[in-house]
């Protein structure tokens, strides 16, 4: 179970040292969001460079040493979650210092992930801006609803959040499927499960979609006619599964624990809901660096004026940030299970819990 040193009890002087205390953590992580160009691209260069130098053996050992292509397949993916960090900072304006350039970046790097950047930033920065509301719920995030919304769905409904919900359907298969498939279509409705829903104009997302559509056609046909289609199929599709896997449950596990944190909108607070819904997920050094400190999401979430390369430096600085929603590697897989808000008892359940 996720450690919390940030007391729940709702008692007047309980409610103020909470209050006291996420703001004190507030203003500490301030003091962190300046970005640094040098760190910037240095970041940029360890990253992008070992992933084409890797794409590229994968390609040239791929007809005489097709192991090795295979084996390959696990670092190239762990460097296309760290490319997509980087594009993810970008989104929120932190990477570098000049807004031109954190677009640029952000821009040119999702045509490698497949993701398009403008129409994420927006539904990400959704999510930011509405993170443990349960009534401004929609994009951004995991569909979640409460016990009370499940009980009230029909029955239909409830067979399909419970297929939607599974861990095998959602993240095996509903990852890669998001990233290779879905993103290549402007739609704009989320899931029916809850009825608060947020909106966003088909017509802004259309050129971010469509746009990106055309300079991975371009980009990917351009290779296929060097290398072979059937070369490129078999060696870069794989990246972006293994990258959609690690990338899908890094996100599920961001929010989706035991000692999550929702309120409805009379008892809903945004610094407190992005430091005490978010998770401190607790990585081996070598997967921290592939998956950009975005372990480090309660303090993402608290200011994502942040930089990624400056969230170790944060949490160095405070150790209460330390003892947040601290969640370990192998203590975090018994939360893929969990798919209801338990209102009554402020925790998420899984469904064998449901009464």
């Amino acid at each position: 179970m996720p450690e919390s040193n940030i007391s729940i009890d709702n008692s007047m002087s309980g409610v103020d040292d909470k209050k006291s205390k996420v703001q004190s953590l507030t203003k500490h992580c301030a003091d962190f969001q300046k970005a640094d160009n040098l760190k910037a691209v240095f970041q940029v260069l360890n990253t992008l460079i070992p992933f084409v130098i890797i794409y590229a053996i994968m390609v040239m050992s791929f007809n005489s040493a097709y192991w090795l292509s295979v084996l390959l397949t696990i670092p190239a993916s762990l460097l296309l979650v760290r490319l997509f960090i980087i594009q993810h900072d970008c989104g929120h304006n932190s990477f570098f210092t000049k807004r031109k350039w954190n677009n640029r970046v952000g821009r040119l790097l999702s045509v490698l992930t497949w993701t398009p950047y403008d129409f994420w930033r927006r539904t990400h920065n959704l999510h930011h801006a509405s993170s443990g509301n349960l009534d401004n719920r929609g994009f951004g995030s995991i569909e979640t609803i409460t016990i009370d919304e499940y009980k009230a769905l029909t029955p239909k409904l409830q067979f399909w959040y419970r297929v939607y919900r599974n861990p095998y359907i959602l993240l095996l298969l509903g990852t890669p499927f998001f990233i290779i498939v879905a993103q290549r279509f402007a739609f704009v409705t989320p899931f029916p499960f809850c009825k608060i829903k947020q909106s966003i104009e088909a017509s802004s997302i259309w050129k971010s979609v469509y746009g990106l559509n055309l300079a991975i056609v371009s980009l990917f046909g351009a290779l296929g006619m060097v290398i072979g289609f059937d070369v490129l199929f078999i060696t870069y599709i794989p990246i972006l599964i293994g990258t959609s896997w690690l990338g899908g449950w890094m996100f599920f596990i961001q929010h989706q624990f035991e000692d999550a944190h929702w309120d409805n909108q009379d008892n809903w607070e945004h610094q407190e809901a992005a430091l005490m819904g978010s998770s401190f997920y607790d990585l081996h050094p070598v997967l921290q660096w592939f998956t950009g400190n975005i372990g480090l999401h309660h303090i993402h979430h608290l200011n994502a004026r942040i930089p990624n390369y400056r969230l170790q430096e944060c949490m160095d600085k405070d150790d209460n940030l330390k003892d947040i929603n601290h969640i370990k590697l192998w203590e975090s897989l018994k939360c893929a299970k969990l798919a209801l808000w338990d209102e009554k008892n402020r925790k998420m359940i899984t469904f064998k819990q449901l009464t």
